[in-house]
């Protein structure tokens, strides 16, 4: 049996929950859905190039933990570009949602 997901901080909501090929109808096409955390993770890592390390303390997890989330988000979205399909973003999170406070 599986371990219990620890909480998870997410600094960040996104206003856009789509995205998709353009000039595809969404019902034409698969849909690969991403995870807050997962988003969160690939914001931390790539956008605001933070160390695994300091991304984790910012989420509330081990740098292991981290690493294994961000593999499994960057190969969502390999996946949805190199298919053409739909990535929607999973707004329906318990995760604990927080100030950002990257430049602190």
């Amino acid at each position: 049996m599986p371990r219990k997901k620890c909480h998870r901080q997410i600094c960040y909501s996104p206003e856009t929950v789509l995205f998709k090929p353009a000039g595809k109808p969404t019902c034409s096409i698969g849909i690969i859905e991403l995870e807050l955390d997962e988003l969160e993770a690939i914001r931390l890592a790539d956008q605001q190039d933070l160390y695994h390390e300091d991304a984790a303390k910012q989420m509330g997890v081990s740098r292991q933990t981290f690493g294994r989330i961000l593999e499994q988000a960057r190969k969502k979205v390999a996946t949805a570009i190199v298919n053409g399909m739909a990535i929607k973003i999973n707004t329906n999170s318990s995760e604990t949602s927080c100030v950002d406070t990257i430049n602190e």
